[in-house]
Formats: structure tokens, C-alpha cells, sequence
């Protein structure tokens, strides 16, 4: 357990009973387990929410042979063919069903990958499982919302309470494990801030705890950290990161993000694109006013940022 650097790997749940879920959910994904046979699945749900953790989880707790592979970073036609293909044309070592972890399979081609992935499903269908999970259940074409069951990750106001309150307990389990000094009041702000994103408040705090302690200091940086981290996906013209960072950042005011990256534009941006970027930012400040998508603005505004602007 030790030796995953990252703590949302070391401290990721290994049984549905210790993710954070609302009740409902919890027994939906107990009874699958109790049955020793998980069918195809969509999870869908907001980012950090636990969908890839109870995934891993369920199978973990049946003895599952699995893979995991990353849809926004690996799902391409080739990585089926080749991954998907050798795992799910062979036989288990326990001669049980196996299962492929689609993670964001959302980031998949709907016109390639997609209905490909539906041929795999139903060639290899009594050897192996498949799990998709996705922030976006729209982009999942029909014809693999027909073959798998669709579970929403929702979260009511009223579940936030508990959740957040069993997640604070699990949360000061870990920083005690890690042996950081903490301001509780600190811990529950930043919570509340990210609620229901887990993976998020656990990274953050992470990030923060270099220092052995987390404290009320660590409010001064986060925003500017957040915004340095987009800037420097805009500079790289790294697009995928950018509209996860759109997708991660919803909660955030689309005035503010842009206020931010005018005052940080001189030392960000050559002096040539500066004017440049100033008529971005008030284009798209003006279309979110009216647009139907927001983050769908906010990716186009960054898109054309990283087309049209000279970083220092």
C-alpha cells in the first residue's frame, strides 16, 4: 500500500463499503457483488465523484481478472484491437468471466471506437465483462447504452451532509497516516469547496502538504495554482488536459477565470498577443451571458487562446 506515491492510489477504496456513496447506490452495487457476477455497466457521474473506485472495487471483491484503460488517453482503434482483443479473447486464470474498465469512455470516438467497442461486447460477451464510465452519459452512443445498464452517480443536497461528514472522517485517517499537521476547519472549507469531487480535495491536500501541514495558507495559492495549470495546457497547446480542467473547474465563474488570466497576461503572454487575447477574453465573456453550454464556451475560448496567442 505503501509504495503508491499518489494518495488517491493508496488510499482508493478496496470494498464497496468503504467508498462514499448515498444509500442507494451502495446497495445497488452491494447486491452485484452478493451475486459473483457484475453485468455490463455505464457509471456516470461528475468528475472525482468514485466512479472508477467502485468499478475497481466490485471486481476487486469478486477475485475479477481486469484491465483498466483510459479512454481520453488511450482509445483509439488499435489500443482495442490489440489490449482489449488479447484480454478478452483469453480464458482466466480462474477460468471465471473477465472485465475491461473503460475509464471516460466518453473521450471515445462515437463514429470509430465507439461502435466498434459494441462489436467487442457482443463477440466476447460470456468470457468478459465491460465497464464505461463517463462525466457525460450523452456522448455513449445508443447502441452501447443498449447493451450495458446506466448507473447515475447522483448526489441529492440531502446526501451531501453525509457524505461530506464521512469523507472529512476518512480524510483525517489519511492525513494522520501521513503523519501532516492539519486545522480541521481548513479540511471541512476545502471539502465543502469540491464536494462531491473526492479525487479533487484528496490532490489538493496532497499538493499542500509538502510542508507537513495544511493550514488556513494553502486558500492564498489554490486558485492561482489552478489557473497556472491551465495556463500552462494553453501554452502546450495541450487540449485534452484543458477541457478536463474545463470540466473539473465547472463550479468556477466564467468572469473570474477570465479576470484572472488579464491580470496574469504580461507575465504569461508575449507582448504582441496581448491585445489579441484582451479581444478573446470580452468575446466569449459576452457569449456566456447567452449560450446554451457553458463549458462548451469556455473550451472554444480556451481553443482559440491556444491557436491564436504567443506565450512567453
Amino acid at each position: 500500500m505503501r509504495e503508491e506515491f499518489l494518495w488517491v492510489e493508496r488510499y482508493r477504496p478496496k470494498t464497496i463499503d468503504e467508498c462514499i456513496l448515498p444509500d442507494g447506490l451502495k446497495e445497488t452495487f452491494r447486491a452485484f457483488v452478493a451475486q459473483n457476477d457484475i453485468p455490463n455497466l455505464i457509471l456516470s457521474g461528475s468528475a472525482g465523484v468514485g466512479k472508477t473506485t467502485v468499478a475497481r472495487a466490485m471486481l476487486d471483491q469478486i477475485d475479477a481478472d481486469y484491465i483498466v484503460i483510459n479512454g481520453s488517453m488511450n482509445g483509439n482503434i488499435d489500443t482495442l484491437r490489440t489490449e482489449i482483443l488479447n484480454f478478452a479473447s483469453s480464458v482466466s486464470f480462474t477460468g471465471r468471466r473477465k472485465y475491461v474498465i473503460l475509464d471516460e469512455a466518453d473521450y471515445l470516438n462515437a463514429n470509430s471506437t465507439q461502435p466498434a467497442l459494441r462489436n467487442f461486447m457482443e463477440e466476447f460477451s460470456r468470457n468478459c465483462g465491460f465497464i464505461l464510465t463517463c462525466n457525460f452519459k450523452n456522448r455513449i452512443i445508443e447502441p452501447l447504452h443498449s447493451r450495458c445498464s446506466l448507473i447515475e452517480f447522483k448526489i441529492t443536497k440531502d446526501d451531501l451532509p453525509k457524505l461530506a461528514s464521512q469523507f472529512m472522517k476518512r480524510i483525517i485517517n489519511v492525513l494522520n497516516s501521513e503523519r501532516i499537521s492539519f486545522d480541521k476547519s481548513v479540511i471541512a472549507e476545502l471539502i465543502s469547496k469540491h464536494v462531491p469531487d473526492w479525487r479533487r480535495v484528496i490532490n489538493e491536500l496532497q499538493r499542500y502538504s509538502v510542508n507537513g501541514s495544511i493550514d488556513t495558507g494553502i486558500f492564498v495559492n489554490l486558485s492561482d495554482s489552478s489557473i497556472k495549470t491551465l495556463v500552462s495546457y494553453l501554452k502546450t497547446k495541450n487540449f485534452v488536459e484543458m477541457r478536463k480542467w474545463v470540466a473539473e473547474n465547472s463550479d468556477t465563474d466564467t468572469t473570474t477565470t477570465f479576470r484572472k488570466l488579464y491580470d496574469m497576461s504580461s507575465d504569461v503572454v508575449k507582448a504582441n498577443s496581448i491585445p489579441e487575447l484582451v479581444l478573446i477574453l470580452a468575446e466569449y465573456q459576452y457569449k456566456a451571458a447567452f449560450v446554451a453550454d457553458a463549458e462548451i464556451n469556455l473550451v472554444a475560448a480556451f481553443t482559440r487562446i491556444m491557436i491564436d496567442i504567443e506565450f512567453e
